[in-house]
């Protein structure tokens, strides 16, 4: 008997979760839009419904008869989605990248027995799994993640394209961005530190420092150095810069003919049209993880390269599958029963665990996302 898995969100990350998973279970998907939908055409067997995801008893009703959920939500919804989903006692994987600390729900998930594993995507997500593994078998020193996900054609003015909610993206841009340095935790602007990088069978990219670390801050104390840093194509931080110092990505409210707005929303909303990816555009997912330190009493270095393209055959973005996958490979992992701890994990918990790195890195080799390991 199939697994009846529900995926909150078809946006495209999470058209692509439920694409995969229904291989193998029963899915349905929900979303406020009903045009989200049409991506599905392909696959009959996804049933969907359509409702309002911020309504929290809405949603305690939609998953009461679920063996599983997926929360893809935005980034803002994310927390009482889960919340709601735990108080119903179902087990959950989330992508959506709350801005809330997501362990102040252990407590509550433990209470009802049930597994919840949050930031399980590419950055959150992967790396945490990849050093959670090292960090069960060696004594690390160091650890880097550079990663960026990128607009094959470079479009004037910005770039890029987004593929979350516009408003995630920014958050990138005005969240400071902090990391680990000698056991310290530095505190910097987000966009500092700029660098131009070389990636073979890519070119240079710029990075800067943002706020990818999440849980690793207080589950990897034992770790000296810790950094990660988004990647983007050259000359992007200058104009960011310039938005931001201007105030277009401020949430404090404006006066503006006598209606109260305020101006990230506005900017989100200019934005979005621009930096959304058009029906036959390409993508391609950059990551280079690197985990130093003493394994078996001698000096251990570690590279995890990862160059993932767009999928022309299933019409599938890259950003989508590299993020998506970690999440169904996580998700058929624990409906497997290779994760049964209680409570809210952060991913890095999963990579702890004897086999789940390869188990993972496998179920991603058969959909076509391979870190090369060096």
């Amino acid at each position: 008997m199939k697994n009846r898995i529900i995926v909150l969100g078809a946006g495209l990350v999470g058209s692509a979760i439920a694409m995969d998973l229904s291989k193998n279970h029963a899915v349905t998907s929900v979303d406020k839009n009903q045009e989200s939908f049409k991506k599905f055409k392909s696959y009959p067997s996804i049933e969907t419904i359509q409702a309002d995801l911020s309504n929290t008893e809405t949603i305690k009703s939609i998953v009461a008869d679920f063996d599983m959920v997926i929360g893809a939500v935005p980034g803002f919804m994310g927390y009482q989605t889960m919340k709601a989903v735990i108080e119903t006692g179902k087990n959950m994987v989330d992508i959506s990248f709350m801005p809330e600390d997501f362990l102040q729900l252990d407590g509550l998930a433990k209470k009802h027995k049930v597994t919840i594993v949050a930031d399980c995507g590419v950055a959150p997500g992967m790396g945490n799994i990849i050093l959670g593994h090292h960090n069960k078998n060696m004594h690390v020193k160091k650890y880097e993640c550079l990663v960026g996900g990128l607009p094959v054609i470079r479009e004037w003015p910005y770039e890029y394209k987004a593929v979350f909610s516009p408003i995630d993206v920014i958050e990138e841009y005005i969240r400071p961005a902090r990391y680990i340095q000698n056991y310290e935790m530095i505190t910097k602007e987000a966009l500092s530190d700029p660098e131009l990088i070389h990636f073979e069978g890519i070119g240079t990219l710029e990075s800067w420092n943002s706020d990818g670390l999440r849980s690793l801050m207080q589950s990897m104390k034992n770790i000296p150095d810790m950094i990660e840093k988004t990647l983007r194509y050259p000359g992007c931080i200058e104009y960011l810069k310039v938005l931001r110092e201007s105030g277009f990505f401020s949430y404090d409210e404006i006066e503006v003919n006598g209606n109260k707005i305020r101006p990230i929303d506005v900017t989100a909303k200019l934005l979005f049209p621009k930096w959304k990816l058009k029906e036959g555009e390409e993508d391609f997912t950059i990551m280079r993880i690197v985990v130093e330190g003493i394994e078996n009493g001698e000096p251990k270095k570690y590279t995890y390269n990862l160059l993932d393209r767009f999928d022309r055959e299933n019409n599938i973005i890259s950003m989508a599958r590299t993020t998506g996958y970690t999440c169904t490979s996580v998700a058929n992992l624990i409906l497997d029963g290779g994760f049964k701890t209680e409570g809210v994990s952060a991913p890095e918990t999963v990579g702890e665990q004897t086999g789940n790195l390869a188990y993972i890195l496998k179920y991603l080799k058969e959909r076509g996302v391979k870190y090369n390991i060096v």
